[in-house]
């Protein structure tokens, strides 16, 4: 989500026209088919969280508290969807500072069926209300990850509280400072300014406002950190944010000392496939235009999944003598969220070695070092999500380099690909993931705590012990 790169003729065509002085400026024009593209990659996203994750989630815990993690899904995705309308698009997608937007687009304000969004591509863009509502599942699925880091004993109401306050706290501000910038066009066309400036005079001006456009973006984002599709604002940010309920809220009640087996692998199965299905609109939609940037990224979303999952597989097998339906999937899940932010910068085959080595590192950080620490995260979201979220984001900063098949960083200011520097490229992906952890760790412990306090985090070891499906739902999930 952070830049494009035009390829081959695409990146002359470019060139010659970001610098050709005498050439008029075109309005940006709405292709219908980067439009159905985004229209369906919004709705795979969203499968992704309904039916997807849920049925994931669902099927790991308890008989007793399915109906409980189906519902805390179910509900994040529709206050999100509310809060994204009324303010969170605004704060998240506007300029006001490095770390969080402003209010000029609560409530939808400027936005019509005719208004414009900017892809990475100049004079191309795509309907906004399109990219509000792909961004908004983006929003969505985020805070619904965490809730299998506490699953089986948080109050429903604490979960009601939690949600709306980490969103609009740590989400929005986090995927501002990652992904908000002024855009291709605005740059361009300040980059032409300066190209036709005559004099000295003009230059200044034409510089300063070049000055004040590339200023314009998220603090993250300036320090040159590439996340394509979310591996810092979804993966990282939740997964810490799961790992931080987990310590506070404590371990289940028997953890350790009872079979807490899941109810329901093939449940989770299904939810598994679901998601990997959708996450080709989470990956290549991110694109945001049908072209070859989209294509890298659901072939890297084909293979980096493919080889986590078998990459978890043998490595059980070799340390525990057997291979699980759980371990696979799981391992699915760790690639893709391992590509998410390599899915358009990294060749198929760097996308390979990424899917392999996360595999191994999320079965490591599941098993060995979860048992190790003996903190509860139920359905393991600091392992998968956090550290599969780190290890891509670091491996995005290597994957990218056009020597090892990747694409390398486009530079709109020049019109052409910039020179790969790894210790730059590296420390800036490092000031993504540490802010990440910082905003979203810290932040998220202060949430908990607030909610602890107005209305408690925990539900008494009674209502543990029947289940959260009755005593929050007052419902089973199977009545047979």
């Amino acid at each position: 989500m952070t830049f494009k790169r035009p390829y081959g003729a695409g990146l002359a065509a470019l060139a010659v026209g970001l610098f050709a002085a005498t050439a008029a400026y075109a309005e940006p024009t709405v292709n219908k088919g980067d439009n159905a593209w985004m229209l369906t990659s919004t709705v795979l996203v969203l499968l992704m969280t309904i039916p997807g994750l849920a049925l994931f989630y669902g099927g790991l815990v308890r008989t007793k508290n399915m109906l409980s993690v189906l519902m805390q899904v179910f509900y994040t995705v529709c206050i999100v969807t509310i809060l994204w309308a009324l303010y969170g698009y605004s704060l998240a997608f506007t300029g006001g500072s490095d770390f969080i937007g402003g209010f000029s687009k609560a409530f939808l304000m400027g936005v019509t069926p005719d208004s414009k969004a900017a892809t990475f591509s100049v004079d191309a863009n795509i309907t906004e209300l399109i990219y509000i509502c792909f961004q908004m599942t983006f929003a969505a699925i985020t805070p619904a990850l965490i809730v299998g880091a506490f699953a089986e004993r948080m109050k429903f109401a604490a979960v009601a509280l939690f949600i709306p306050l980490w969103v609009t706290l740590i989400y929005f501000p986090i995927a501002h400072m990652v992904w908000y910038w002024a855009g291709p066009d605005a740059i361009t066309d300040a980059a032409k300014a300066l190209a036709a400036a005559g004099d000295e005079a003009a230059k200044k001006a034409a510089q300063a406002k070049l000055d004040e456009v590339m200023a314009d973006a998220g603090w993250i984002f300036k320090k040159g950190a590439i996340d394509f599709a979310g591996g810092t604002v979804v993966h990282i940010n939740a997964g810490i944010a799961g790992l931080v309920g987990a310590l506070l809220i404590g371990k289940r009640t028997g953890y350790g000392k009872e079979l807490m087996a899941p109810h329901s692998l093939t449940m989770s199965m299904i939810g598994a496939s679901l998601l990997w299905v959708g996450w080709f609109g989470f990956n290549a939609g991110s694109n945001l235009e049908a072209s070859g940037g989209a294509a890298l990224a659901m072939t890297n979303s084909f293979v980096a999944t493919a080889a986590a999952a078998l990459a978890w597989m043998f490595a059980e097998w070799i340390v525990r003598g057997h291979p699980s339906m759980l371990g696979v999937i799981s391992g699915a899940v760790a690639g893709l969220v391992a590509v998410t932010p390599a899915a358009g910068y990294a060749g198929p085959m760097g996308a390979i070695v990424l899917g392999l080595v996360v595999g191994v590192v999320c079965l490591f950080f599941c098993t060995i070092v979860k048992n190790s620490l003996g903190y509860d995260d139920s359905l393991d979201v600091f392992g998968v999500h956090c550290i599969g979220g780190i290890v891509g984001a670091l491996g995005t900063g290597i994957l990218v380099n056009p020597a090892l098949g990747g694409t390398g960083v486009m530079d709109y200011v020049t019109g052409k690909v910039g020179d790969y520097d790894f210790m730059a490229q590296m420390t800036s992906q490092v000031w993504g993931v540490c802010t990440t952890l910082v905003w979203s760790g810290i932040g998220s412990a202060i949430l908990y705590k607030v909610v602890d306090v107005i209305v408690g985090l925990r539900v008494s070891v009674e209502v543990e012990r029947e289940g959260l499906d009755l005593t929050d739902h007052t419902e089973r999930a199977y009545n047979m």
